[in-house]
């Protein structure tokens, strides 16, 4: 996977997991594991770390949408596959969780249910 998709993913994710307006040590958690599992390297997750702690929730939002429309059509769909299966790790969609992945589909050019229908066929990338 390209670094482009990489950062995007954990843009995105750090996105989503603060969605309900806290940020709890497992949410934060999951980022690192995140890494582990795509094998996003050392020194992307160090650079996606210090550049995100001072960006405001719009910029983080634009950089990741800007780095995911350089991906390609199978990267955007198993980002948002990520997404998705994280959103319903807790059980609870939040609203906001909702309209991250709807917008984002959208402005990617990637089909909702077609995300939905790939999701379905994956376990918890969390468990």
């Amino acid at each position: 996977m390209n670094k482009n998709y990489q950062l995007s993913l954990l843009l995105l994710t750090y996105l989503l997991i603060s969605a309900d307006g806290e940020m709890h040590e497992e949410e934060l958690a999951s980022l690192d594991k995140l890494a582990e599992k795509e094998n996003i390297p050392p020194d992307v997750l160090s650079e996606f770390k210090s550049n995100t702690i001072m960006m405001r929730e719009k910029d983080v939002y634009d950089k990741g949408i800007d780095l995911l429309l350089k991906c390609s059509i199978e990267e955007k769909i198993r980002l948002f596959v990520m997404l998705y299966k994280l959103s319903e790790a807790d059980g609870r969609i939040h609203a906001k969780e909702v309209r991250l992945l709807l917008y984002s589909t959208r402005l990617a050019g990637v089909d909702f249910d077609h995300v939905v229908e790939k999701a379905k066929l994956f376990p918890s990338i969390f468990s």
